[in-house]
């Protein structure tokens, strides 16, 4: 076996923008940044994506592709002095790059050292982070960058790619060893790595340490590679910008009426072991996406929602993959909530006229002297509870939030709103 020190996906890392594998949309050939970095220049940018997306991979790959040095901190653990140092070597050679991992954790006197030289253009910035940098890098540090590219996670084919090169090269990968590993058995590392190339290189790394050797060759069989993948594939972060697009996907994913989709969704939620998170969101769904077309939904999901709580994991999947199934292939309306957003809308935009003096409070002495609550038709003392007055502000008169949707159980609330409609007008025209 290699005597090697250093860690296969470190010695497997790219050396140049042509060995990296996946994120054609950001360094793919014909990109436009792949052709200015193979004319030797180096945009300030920002690099954004989920842990093991390859970022940092990415940033050496382009600086070496350009002949240029890179001068590497972390945000966390740097100081104003190795920027200024950076900033100090880029001066004297002008050929450095400083690449600032988690650039999102820059505090404010770090800032303040960057920016000018930023401004200048005496440093060439690669920035890397997992948050969204729209919501969490300074804007100031934002704007100086020419690009803001997303990475995505690799998809298993691609990782298959990695991980043959690796077997393959006898230098920087175990080639110099006769490995044997099945084609199924190495897709199987490549499914389990998450979409992370540093974790499918160290999940072959451990396979190939455990493999039995006979006559010369080590033989990776299901036995070794289950063990070494047993628990992986799955990451999650309750507090990053990932967790909440998941949240996004599992209500969009019901909203659509999508139930494999949105119980997909729910696993990769639940699997995290946020319940609460997951609770929460389904009650906002049974009010906000399926509403008046199934008004009992919000008291299925409630009670859901309880039985989850009473019994925790991993029994409280039980009660919530049921209702999320039902809140999925149920009719759906928003018509409810958005006709309160219009009221408010016009509240806060200051349509409020005055409310009519029939309506106003009568329950005390001088009332009447005001005129409140004169002239108040008591809707009971009148056939089927119902009487024709105004109840609206005059200046709001004829307003009309609510549109009814005509499917669901939303029909019927519907037919007898058109109805009341139709004998307000027949009111207003009788002599």
């Amino acid at each position: 076996m290699s005597k090697m020190t250093e860690p296969l996906a470190w010695r497997m890392r790219p050396r140049t923008i042509d060995e990296i594998v996946g994120q054609d949309h950001v360094i793919g050939p014909g990109t436009p940044l792949y052709k200015m970095v193979k004319k030797g220049y180096v945009p300030s940018l920002l690099l954004y994506g989920e842990p093991g997306t390859g970022k940092t991979s990415l940033a050496y790959a382009i600086a070496r592709t350009a002949g240029r040095e890179l001068a590497a901190i972390h945000a966390t653990s740097a100081g104003k002095k190795e920027i200024e140092e950076a900033a100090e070597a880029a001066r004297w050679s002008g050929n450095v790059v400083l690449f600032i991992d988690e650039i999102h954790r820059l505090n404010k006197a770090q800032q303040d050292v960057l920016l000018p030289h930023l401004e200048s253009g005496l440093i060439t910035l690669i920035g890397a982070t997992t948050e969204n940098p729209f919501h969490e890098v300074n804007p100031a540090i934002r704007s100086r960058c020419g690009q803001i590219q997303q990475l995505k996670r690799l998809e298993p084919s691609e990782l298959l790619i990695i991980l043959k090169r690796a077997l393959a090269d006898p230098e920087r990968g175990v080639g110099a060893q006769t490995v044997i590993i099945d084609d199924a058995l190495l897709w199987r590392i490549a499914e389990a790595a998450g979409g992370d190339a540093r974790v499918a290189l160290s999940l072959l790394e451990a396979a190939v340490a455990a493999a039995d050797e006979q006559d010369g060759c080590f033989y990776i069989d299901e036995s070794i590679v289950a063990s070494c993948t047993a628990n992986r594939g799955f990451a999650h972060d309750k507090y990053g910008d990932h967790y909440y697009s998941l949240l996004s996907a599992f209500q969009k994913s019901v909203r659509g009426s999508d139930a494999d989709a949105a119980l997909h969704y729910l696993a990769r939620l639940l699997e995290g072991g946020d319940l609460a998170a997951v609770c929460r969101r389904l009650l906002v769904i049974a009010y906000e996406d399926i509403g008046l077309a199934n008004p009992t939904m919000g008291v299925k999901v409630q009670a859901a929602v309880a039985a989850a709580e009473r019994l925790g994991l991993p029994e409280a999947r039980i009660p919530l993959s049921v209702v999320t199934i039902e809140l999925c292939l149920s009719p759906k309306s928003n018509s409810a909530y958005k006709a309160l957003d219009a009221a408010i809308a016009d509240v806060r935009s200051g349509k409020l006229g005055d409310i009519p003096d029939h309506l106003k409070d009568a329950h005390y002495k001088g009332a009447s002297a005001l005129g409140h609550g004169q002239g108040y038709l008591y809707p009971h003392d009148y056939p089927n509870g119902w009487v024709a007055q105004e109840y609206l502000p005059s200046a709001l008169e004829g307003v009309r939030y609510y549109e009814p949707k005509e499917h669901g159980e939303e029909k019927h609330y519907a037919k007898v709103y058109r109805r009341l409609e139709q004998l307000k007008q027949e009111d207003k025209v009788r002599p």
